[in-house]
C-alpha cells in the first residue's frame, strides 16, 4: 500500500513512474496475486499517477473490448475446446498406447514413448499443462513400475508438455501473432518443423541417456508386441489424423483461416469424442454432462487468458505513456548488435525472465519493446515467434521457478502415480536439464539456419 500511495501522491518524472510500475508489478506477483490482476493494479496506479483517473477510465473501457475483440484471438477458444474434447474423449490413451507399441523397443522406450505421445497430443491440444498432465498420469506409473529413475521419468513428462505450445495448434503462437501483427496461419505453420525437430532431439536425449546409464531406464518386456498389435494401435489414431489433416491441411492450402480451421477441428473433435468408447466407458452416455464440462472448462480457460491479455495491454499503455518503453527500445537499438549477437543475448534474457514470469506475460510485455530493434537487425518476426515460444517453454521448466516442473512434481506426489517411489523436486529439475541443453543447441541451429523455421509458412497459401 505504501508503494501505491507514493506512486499516486508523490510527484515524479514519468520515466521514474514507469520503472516504479514494474517494481510494483513484481511485488504484487511476489504476494501471489494472479498475474492478470497484478498487471491491472500496477498499470492503473501508474496511469493515475501520470494522467489521472480520466485516462484510466478511458483506457479500461477501450482496451477491455479492443484487446480481446480481435479476429486473431478468436481462434484461442476453438483450439482450447478442441484439445479438451479430445482429452475427455480418451484420445490421450490411444496416442500413448500407439507410441508405446511402435517406439517402446528403443533404449529408454517408455520415456521415448512419452515424448512421442506428447508430440502427438501437441498437434491437437495447444496447451502445455494439459499435455503434461494427460501424459504424466499414464507415463509416470508405467515408468516407476519398470524401475525407471525418477529424473528421466519426470523430465521426459515435463519436456513432452513443452511441445504443446510449439507444434500447432498453439495458443501462445496465436497470441504472439496478434501482438506482433503477423498473419496467424503462417505463424502457426512455422512451429511445425521446429516442433518436430525438438521432439526428435528429446528422443535422442533419452536414448543416449539410457545407453550411457542403462540402470536409469531398464528395458521392459516386449514379447507381447507384434506387427498386428502395432497396426491395430495405429488404426485407432484415425480421428487424430483426420483432425490434424483438417487443421494443418486447411491452413497450409489456405482453404481455412486459422479461426475456421480451429472451429472445424473443434466440431470434429466433439463428434469423435461423443462416440468414443473410452469416454462412454468412463462416464456412460451422459453426452450433455460431457458437453457442459468441456464448455465450462473452455470458458474458464479463455477468461483467464483474456484477463492476462487485458492486464498486459494496460501495462504496455502505462509504460508507453511513461516513455520508458521507447527509451528501452532506443537504447537497445543504439547498441547496434548484429542479428546473431542480439538473438544469443535474448536467449539469456528470456531464460532469466522465465524464472519470474509465465509465458503469456513474457510475450505481451516484451514483444512491443523488442519488435523495432529486432526488425532493424533483420530478424523475421514470424521466425522470432517460434524462437520466443521455445524460450518461453524453457522458462516453464528452468530452475528455480519453472512452473511446469512444479506441476509435474505435484502430480508425481500422488501415490497412484509414483507407486510408492519418492520423487523429489530436485529429481524433476535434474531430469529436465539435459533436454534444456539440447533445446538451446537447437535454438542455435535455428539462428544460423532460419529457413528451417520459415520454409513451411513460405511455401503455403495460409494468410
Amino acid at each position: 500500500m505504501t508503494s501505491i500511495a507514493v506512486l499516486i501522491f508523490v510527484p515524479m518524472d514519468d520515466r521514474l513512474v514507469g520503472a516504479a510500475v514494474i517494481v510494483l508489478l513484481l511485488l504484487l506477483m511476489a504476494l501471489d496475486l494472479p498475474v492478470g490482476i497484478a498487471m491491472l493494479v500496477a498499470s492503473i496506479v501508474g496511469l493515475t499517477a501520470m494522467d489521472g483517473l480520466a485516462v484510466v477510465e478511458t483506457s479500461l473501457r477501450n482496451i477491455t473490448f479492443d484487446g480481446v475483440a480481435s479476429w486473431s484471438l478468436s481462434v484461442v477458444p476453438m483450439f482450447l475446446l478442441m484439445g479438451l474434447a479430445l482429452s475427455y474423449g480418451g484420445v490421450t490413451t490411444r496416442v500413448f498406447e500407439a507410441a508405446d507399441q511402435w517406439l517402446g523397443r528403443l533404449p529408454g522406450g517408455l520415456a521415448v514413448t512419452t515424448t512421442a505421445a506428447g508430440a502427438g497430443l501437441a498437434t491437437v491440444s495447444g496447451s502445455t499443462m494439459a499435455t503434461s498432465m494427460a501424459i504424466g498420469k499414464m507415463a509416470i506409473p508405467e515408468m516407476m513400475k519398470s524401475g525407471y529413475h525418477p529424473a528421466i521419468a519426470t523430465g521426459s513428462v515435463a519436456m513432452a508438455g513443452t511441445l504443446g505450445q510449439i507444434i500447432p495448434p498453439s495458443v501462445l503462437l496465436v497470441i504472439y501473432a496478434g501482438v506482433a501483427q503477423v498473419p496467424v496461419g503462417p505463424q502457426l505453420l512455422a512451429g511445425m518443423i521446429p516442433g518436430l525437430f525438438l521432439a526428435l532431439s528429446y528422443i535422442a536425449v533419452v536414448t543416449v541417456w539410457a545407453r550411457v546409464k542403462p540402470q536409469v531406464a531398464p528395458r521392459s518386456d516386449r514379447s507381447g508386441v507384434t506387427w498386428g498389435t502395432r497396426l491395430r494401435s495405429a488404426s485407432r489414431l484415425g480421428p487424430l489424423v483426420v483432425i490434424l489433416l483438417v487443421v494443418l491441411g486447411g491452413l497450409y492450402t489456405g482453404y481455412f483461416t486459422a479461426t475456421e480451421a480451429g472451429a472445424v477441428g473443434a466440431v470434429v473433435a466433439i463428434l469423435v469424442s461423443l462416440v468414443s468408447p473410452e469416454r462412454r466407458q468412463k462416464d456412460g452416455s451422459k453426452n450433455l454432462t460431457y458437453l457442459r464440462t468441456i464448455g465450462t472448462e473452455t470458458a474458464t480457460s479463455v477468461a483467464s487468458i483474456f484477463l492476462i491479455v487485458v492486464g498486459a495491454l494496460m501495462l504496455n499503455r502505462a509504460l508507453v505513456l511513461s516513455g520508458l518503453a521507447q527509451d528501452l527500445s532506443s537504447r537497445l537499438a543504439g547498441l547496434e548488435l548484429d542479428r546473431v549477437t542480439l538473438l544469443l543475448c535474448l536467449i539469456i534474457v528470456y531464460i532469466v525472465l522465465g524464472m519470474f514470469l509465465e509465458s503469456l506475460p513474457m510475450i505481451l510485455l516484451t514483444v512491443p519493446l523488442l519488435q523495432a530493434p529486432l526488425e532493424a537487425a533483420g530478424v523475421d518476426m514470424i521466425w522470432f515467434g517460434v524462437f520466443l515460444i521455445v524460450l518461453c517453454e524453457i522458462g516453464m521448466v528452468f530452475p528455480p521457478v519453472g512452473l511446469l516442473t512444479f506441476v509435474v512434481h505435484r502430480l508425481a506426489q500422488n501415490p497412484q502415480v509414483n507407486l510408492g517411489v519418492p520423487i523429489s523436486l530436485q529429481s524433476v529439475f535434474a531430469g529436465v536439464m539435459p533436454f534444456v541443453a539440447a533445446t538451446i543447441v537447437l535454438l542455435g541451429v535455428f539462428i544460423y539456419w532460419p529457413d528451417l523455421v520459415l520454409w513451411l509458412p513460405g511455401s503455403s497459401s495460409a494468410e
